[in-house]
């Protein structure tokens, strides 16, 4: 091996002569920037090191931490020859590399890493306090006064042997402000979803990030971080133990999450995707590739089709309006619900699956865990936050605890989880659709009842949904010969299986390349959408001023969502009026489903919005009404009540019954005695 300072002096070469396409001294310039950048770090790209030296570019991955102490030195030594000024105040200026050839998987990193340069993915789970880290400590010797220097590596402080002047040997105090110190963090990354093994359980790997890394990234982004693996010792009762720590000091992280494409797709996958977008069959193609192996179900493939391209969000100066589609199943038991869900999560470019027994408010939002060493609080990650700017698929839905379904209102509207735990007051983003199913109360959905009789969610989460579907299990001689036909071939073909016009991984890279088109919406579609709006909401004004509402705005939003994702799925920069008319057709389909008043037989969102139709509504109101104007004397006995509500509003007993029922289960009247009731105040 040559000798170290021969790779310093090939280093000064490389940044004094390497030039980019251009012919332009590439970081020599860089150099000379740093000033104007206020920067700390020179990001130096591995391939230039390896195409100007390989050797040195080798030894790099070899001995990271020796060799950047010395580059460091080359850099501060030409930064002061530049920018006398700035090199003062920034006596340390840091290599940064950038793109590794290769990646290390986070669950393979082991032994063999120590002290290499090696790349990571991954996701951050949580992220402590920045605290300052001491690098250069001045103690004073409490016999003499004389200032003692002590440059600090390794994770316990070290103190001077003696003092120089008086051969002193302890008691020495720390000066802080002749001490020399920078910003640390230690951040858990996590192995991303789409990387874990079926069945495992995800590995996680302490980071330090130092200096002007610390904050750059938060719980939930997701990262590549760049690093060598540093080892921390474990201590027992009786000392010093054999086993180790691995923890990664990190020489370069970037955030790949935020803005960037969500998978990488070379020029030979565009061809194919610009290929299959040209087939004028695209959106048949599209969702037949939808969990082929599920028999139906057209109307719930497109949804998921559309939930998984997504709409486009739009930041406006006051409001900020979602684009992600969330999507609601409700079925009986043995419909494919389950299996829609592990395929949508699989097929999406970022997809998490979790259960609703099986999940709290703080594994789908962020929980407050205490930090081992320093008992701070700190957060980490759950489910809606490590999904962002993908999809969460929650399976049984209705089974969640009431207060922990709460924590994922504002995920569905407002897109981020606010939280204020333990003296931390924070909001992370969960820009994230939702895709959940549900299991109706009684086992079977009954067609008899408002979709909010039917399964235990409240209607505050019912309307955040832009589509709900019904999966209903009725025999049909012709349909059930059909699907037992298609569910035995299954068996039949084992592990061939049903073929999908689009292969998996094309279809997962499709989607990606999908979602950076922007479609905006016409003038045609407006006046369809506006048509149809208005239309929906003149209907329900035929029976009076207190009929049922058909539509209101929330749904004309969904619409333009739903029309957004299927101009995507043709990959088209415009919303064409041949969306808008499907959209529709898939809206009116939901509203058939879960919007009807099962007594009425109208159109009614109320449903949704409040969990009675309006003519319920209507009933409650007469009988409130009513008792208000008989109870002035005091509470009101039931046959009176009874009596004057079928004179003057033909309400039967029966039903005057049923209603007192739900105004009592409402809390708004009460029995202060058998037979009698009056209004709660």
């Amino acid at each position: 091996m040559a000798k170290l300072a021969s790779y310093e002096e090939v280093f000064t070469r490389f940044i004094e002569d390497f030039r980019d396409s251009n012919g332009n001294l590439k970081y020599d310039q860089a150099i000379s920037e740093l000033a104007v950048k206020d920067s700390k770090s020179l990001i130096v790209e591995f391939n230039d090191l390896y195409s100007f030296d390989m050797e040195l570019a080798t030894n790099i991955l070899m001995e990271p931490e020796k060799l950047f102490v010395d580059f460091s030195n080359v850099v501060s030594a030409k930064l002061k020859l530049k920018d006398p000024i700035y090199a003062e105040t920034h006596k340390d200026i840091h290599i940064r590399i950038r793109a590794l050839p290769s990646e290390t998987p986070l669950r393979k990193i082991g032994s063999e890493h120590i002290s290499k340069l090696v790349l990571v993915h991954g996701i951050i789970v949580r992220a402590s306090a920045v605290t300052p880290l001491i690098v250069k400590a001045v103690f004073k010797c409490p016999a003499c006064g004389e200032l003692v220097y002590v440059i600090q590596d390794g994770e316990t402080l070290k103190t001077p042997a003696k003092c120089e002047s008086c051969d002193n040997k302890r008691g020495f105090d720390i000066v802080p402000k002749e001490s020399v110190f920078i910003d640390s963090q230690r951040v858990t990354i996590q192995e991303r979803p789409e990387d874990l093994p079926p069945g495992q359980l995800p590995r996680s790997l302490n980071v330090d990030l130092k200096d002007d890394l610390v904050d750059t990234a938060r719980p939930g982004d997701r990262i590549t971080i760049i690093g060598w693996v540093d080892l921390i010792q474990r201590y027992g009762r009786g000392g010093p133990l054999r086993i180790f720590d691995m923890v990664m000091e990190c020489n370069n992280i970037e955030v790949s999450g935020r803005e960037m494409e969500l998978m990488e797709i070379s020029p030979e996958d565009e061809a194919a995707i610009k290929e299959i977008a040209a087939d004028p069959w695209i959106h048949r193609r599209l969702l037949q590739s939808m969990a082929p192996s599920i028999y139906g179900y057209e109307n719930i493939k497109e949804s998921i089709l559309y939930l998984l391209l997504g709409g486009v969000g739009k930041d406006l100066p006051d409001v900020k309006i979602r684009g992600d589609i969330n999507v609601l199943l409700v079925g009986d038991p043995g419909t494919g619900k389950s299996q829609l869900l592990q395929f949508a999560a699989k097929i999406a470019p970022r997809g998490l699956l979790t259960t609703g027994r099986g999940s709290t408010a703080a594994g789908l939002t962020a929980a407050v865990v205490k930090e081992g060493g320093t008992g701070n609080f700190i957060l980490e990650a759950g489910a809606l936050v490590l999904a962002d700017k993908g999809i969460c698929c929650i399976d049984e839905i209705d089974k969640m605890k009431e207060e922990d379904r709460g924590a994922i209102h504002p995920a569905m509207e407002q897109q981020i989880v606010p939280i204020a735990k333990g003296g931390i007051v924070a909001t992370l983003n969960a820009r994230t659709s939702i895709l959940a199913a549900a299991n109706p109360t009684l086992g079977r959905y009954n067609p008899y009842q408002t979709i909010g009789q039917n399964i235990n969610l409240p209607v505050t989460i019912l309307s955040r949904f832009d589509a709900i579907f019904v999966l209903k299990d009725i025999p049909d001689a012709d349909r059930d010969a059909i699907m037992a036909e298609h569910i035995l071939g299954l068996h039949k073909d084992a592990g061939t299986g049903v073929t999908s016009p689009i292969d998996p991984q094309l279809l997962r890279k499709y989607i990606s390349y999908a979602k950076r088109v922007r479609p905006s919406i016409t003038d045609e579609v407006i006046t369809r959408f506006r048509d149809f709006y208005v239309k929906m909401r003149t209907a329900s004004m035929e029976g009076g001023e207190a009929s049922a509402v058909a539509i209101t705005a929330r749904q004309l939003e969904s619409l333009v969502r739903l029309a957004e994702a299927r101009a995507r799925a043709h990959l088209r920069d415009k919303v064409t009026v041949e969306d808008a008319e499907a959209v529709i057709t898939l809206m009116q389909s939901s509203l058939e489903q879960v919007g009807i008043d099962v007594t009425t037989g109208q159109v009614d969102i109320d449903i949704l919005y409040t969990g009675k139709p309006r003519s319920l509504q209507l009933q409650l109101q007469k009988l409130l009404s009513t008792l208000a104007s008989m109870e002035k004397t005091g509470p009101v006995k039931d046959d009176d009540l009874f009596e004057i509500l079928a004179e003057e509003h033909g309400i039967s007993r029966t039903e005057a019954t049923k209603l007192i029922s739900t105004l009592i289960r409402d809390g708004t009247i009460y029995s202060p005695r058998p037979g009698y009731y009056k209004r709660a105040t």
